[in-house]
């Protein structure tokens, strides 16, 4: 069931109440669990998340490339500086 309201600044608001029990041929065809997202926008982006891989390896390569023939500069120690400011500084 989806009952649509407004919030005070306009924004309509949509739930969704999980949907009564079935069985039979019918829970076959259920996925497993019922996504959070069901928002006809988000299921193409996520969607397209799933099928990027976790790495771009072809940009790993050309980077580790680039480092060993020395045309990308490091600083070591200004990377340190951002470790150390993104972890936090323990004394």
């Amino acid at each position: 069931m989806r009952i649509t309201s407004s919030t005070p600044d306009g924004m309509v608001v949509q739930r969704v109440a999980e949907p009564a029990p079935v069985d039979g041929a019918e829970a076959a065809a259920a996925p497993a669990s019922s996504a959070p997202l069901q928002s006809a926008v988000m299921q193409p982006a996520l969607q397209a998340m799933r099928d990027m891989p976790e790495i771009d390896q072809e940009k790993v390569d050309m980077l580790r490339d680039a480092l060993a023939k020395g045309e990308l500069p490091f600083d070591p120690a200004k990377l340190a500086g951002l470790i150390q400011r993104f972890h936090g500084v323990e004394k």
